[in-house]
C-alpha cells in the first residue's frame, strides 16, 4: 500500500497540449496525452528556463542516469511566466535547496 505524500508547496503550469507538475513526490511532465513522473531521489537536476519569445516555460529533468526529459508549456503571456518563475523558484528552493 503506498504511503501518503506529506503536504508541501505545489507548482503546476498548464497550457492546451502538456503540463509540469511539480510537489512534494516529485516531477510530472506531461506533453500530448504521455506522462512521465519522476521520483525526487531519481532526478539528478532541473532546470528552467523562458522560450526565445519570452512566453512558454522550458522545463527539463534530468535523471540519475543521465537521461534528459523536456517539457515546454506555453505561458500566454510574459507576466503569466513570471509568475510561473517565482512559483517554481519557491517549490524547486524547498524540495532541492540544494538544486
Amino acid at each position: 500500500m503506498p504511503r501518503p505524500t506529506p503536504a508541501g508547496p505545489e507548482f503546476l503550469a498548464v497550457d492546451r497540449r502538456g503540463s509540469v507538475s511539480v510537489d512534494a513526490s516529485g516531477v510530472t511532465l506531461e506533453l500530448n496525452g504521455v506522462e512521465a513522473d519522476f521520483d525526487w531521489p531519481e532526478i539528478r537536476s532541473v532546470h528552467y528556463k523562458a522560450s526565445s519569445n519570452g512566453k512558454s516555460l522550458m522545463f527539463a529533468v534530468v535523471h540519475v542516469d543521465g537521461q534528459f526529459y523536456e517539457c515546454v508549456v506555453d505561458a500566454k503571456s510574459r507576466e503569466r511566466l513570471g509568475e510561473w518563475f517565482a512559483g517554481l523558484a519557491a517549490v524547486l528552493g524547498y524540495y532541492r535547496p540544494m538544486g
